[in-house]
C-alpha cells in the first residue's frame, strides 16, 4: 500500500473518531504498521497517524495506551531517521502530558524511553527525554533526583558543546535551586543560561523563560523595581507568541512587583492598558484586590481576599510567598498603630482591636521585640504587653571597641618598622 492510499485511510479514521473511537484506532493502528515501507512520503504518513492516534489515548485520558504505544514504535524507530524518531517520541509525550493526574506514567515513560535510546546510542533523544524527566521530577517535587538528572546531564552535554540545548538545562537547573531556596546556585545557573544564551540565537519562547526566572530571582531579593522590569519583558514577548496561560501568569507577577515595592495604585492602570485588558480574569480581579487592600493598609481586608481568592493566589508558590511577606508586613504595622498610645494593655484587647486570634498575635508580638521592632516585655502571668519608650542607641561603647581596634593596628604597624630599623 503506498503513501496516498494511507493518507487516504489515516483521514477515514479521523473522520470517525467521534462516533466510533475503537475503530479509529484499529485503522490508525493499520496505517503505522502494516506496511513495511519507509520512504520519506510513507513514514510522513505514519507520523501523522502516530499523532492522532496518540491525541485520541489522550482525549480517552488513557495512559496506559499512550505507553503502550511508544513500546510498539520502537521497531518503526529503527527504521525511520533518528530525527523523525526524537520528533515522534516528543510528540506522544507532550500528548501524554495533556492529560491530568498521569505525571507519574509520564515519568516512568521517560524513564524507559531514556534507556531505550541510550541502548540504541540515540544520544539526541535521550538528552531531551533526560530533560523533560528532570522537569517532571521538578513538578513532582522529587528535587534531589531531579537534581541528579541534570547533573549528569550537563556533564554530557557540555562535552559536545550543544548550547541551545545547554540554556534549557541551566533554567531548569535554576528552577530547582530555587525550589530548594539555593538563591546563590539559583543565580549561578542563571547566569550560565544567559551566558549560552548570548553566543547563539536563542528563540523568544526561551528568552521569556529566561526573563521570568531573572524575574523571580530579583523578587526573591526584594529588588522588585528590576523584577517588574524582567516580567515586563517576558509578558511582552508572550503577547506576541499568544501564549495566554503563560502571559497571564507574567502580567500577574508584574501587578504582585508593584504592589510589593508600594505603587499599589498603579496596578489598576496596568490592569487596564491594551495588555492587560486581553487578560481580565479571576487572576487580575485577585490582585487588584490584593492592591485595594494593601492602599487601605487592611489586614482583615487581605486575609478575605486570600482566603476567597485561594486558587488564584495560594497555588501560586511565588506569588503566596510574596504575600505571605505582605501579610506580615501588614500585621507589623497594624500591631505598632494599635500598641502606640499605650504603656500597658492586655494581649486579648490588642488581638479584639485587630481582629485576630490572641495566640497569633502574642506570637507576632513576641517575634518583633526578640527582632527590635519595639522596647517591650510579654507579661505572661497578666496576660499584658509592657512597652517602653524608645531610648537613643548609645553609641560609646562600639566608638571605644572601634578606637582600641585602630590603636592596636598602630602599635603594630610601628613595631614593623622598628623591627626593620633594629635589623
Amino acid at each position: 500500500m503506498g503513501a496516498p492510499e494511507l493518507a487516504a485511510l489515516s483521514d477515514s479514521a479521523a473522520e470517525i473518531e467521534a462516533t466510533d473511537p475503537a475503530k479509529a484506532v484499529e485503522v490508525y493502528r493499520d496505517v503505522i504498521f502494516g506496511t513495511e515501507s519507509f520512504d520519506a512520503e510513507t513514514v510522513k504518513v505514519k507520523e501523522l497517524a502516530v499523532d492522532r492516534l496518540a491525541k485520541l489515548f489522550a482525549a480517552a485520558n488513557d495512559a496506559q495506551a499512550v505507553k503502550a504505544l511508544l513500546t510498539d514504535l520502537r521497531p518503526l524507530f529503527k527504521a525511520v531517521p533518528k530525527a523523525k524518531t526524537a520528533k515522534i517520541v516528543r510528540g506522544v509525550i507532550d500528548a501524554l502530558a495533556t492529560m491530568h493526574g498521569c505525571d507519574l506514567v509520564q515519568v516512568e515513560v521517560c524513564e524507559d524511553m531514556a534507556v531505550w535510546a541510550r541502548s540504541e546510542k540515540r544520544t539526541f533523544l535521550r538528552h531531551r527525554v533526560e530533560l523533560r524527566l528532570a522537569a517532571l521530577r521538578l513538578a513532582l517535587k522529587q528535587y534531589q533526583d531531579a537534581l541528579k538528572t541534570i547533573g549528569g546531564l550537563s556533564f554530557e552535554v557540555k562535552k559536545l558543546d550543544d548550547k541551545l540545548l545547554l540554556v534549557d538545562i541551566h533554567l531548569l537547573e535554576s528552577k530547582i535551586h530555587y525550589a530548594l531556596r539555593n538563591m546563590p546556585k539559583a543565580k549561578a545557573a542563571l547566569t550560565a543560561a544567559r551566558t549560552n544564551s548570548n553566543a547563539i540565537y536563542v528563540p523568544p519562547s526561551v528568552q521569556c523563560v529566561i526573563d521570568s526566572q531573572s524575574g523571580i530571582l530579583h523578587a526573591e531579593e526584594k529588588d522588585y523595581k528590576t523584577a517588574y522590569s524582567y516580567f515586563f519583558e517576558a509578558f511582552e514577548q508572550l503577547n506576541n507568541l499568544e501564549d495566554d496561560q503563560k502571559a497571564r501568569a507574567a502580567l500577574k507577577y508584574m501587578l504582585m512587583c508593584k504592589v510589593m515595592c508600594g505603587s499599589a495604585d498603579d496596578v489598576a492602570n496596568l490592569a487596564a492598558t491594551k495588555g492587560g485588558v486581553k487578560h481580565q480574569g479571576g487572576e487580575l480581579d485577585a490582585m487588584k484586590a490584593v492592591a485595594a487592600a494593601y492602599k487601605q493598609r487592611s489586614l482583615k481586608d487581605l486575609q478575605l481576599t486570600l482566603v476567597t481568592h485561594q486558587r488564584e493566589l495560594g497555588d501560586d508558590p511565588i506569588i503566596a510567598a510574596h504575600l505571605g511577606e505582605l501579610r506580615d508586613s501588614l500585621l507589623e504595622q497594624n500591631l505598632l498603630r494599635v500598641i502606640e498610645p499605650f504603656n500597658v494593655v492586655e494581649i486579648s484587647h490588642v488581638a479584639s482591636l485587630i481582629e485576630l486570634p490572641t495566640p497569633e498575635v502574642e506570637t507576632k508580638l513576641s517575634q518583633m521585640i526578640l527582632d527590635g521592632k519595639f522596647e517591650g516585655i510579654l507579661d505572661q502571668g497578666r496576660g499584658c504587653l509592657v512597652v517602653y519608650d524608645a531610648q537613643d542607641t548609645n553609641t560609646v561603647y562600639k566608638a571605644t571597641i572601634d578606637t582600641i581596634a585602630n590603636m592596636d593596628r598602630v602599635v603594630d604597624s610601628l613595631m614593623a618598622k622598628s623591627s626593620k630599623i633594629a635589623a
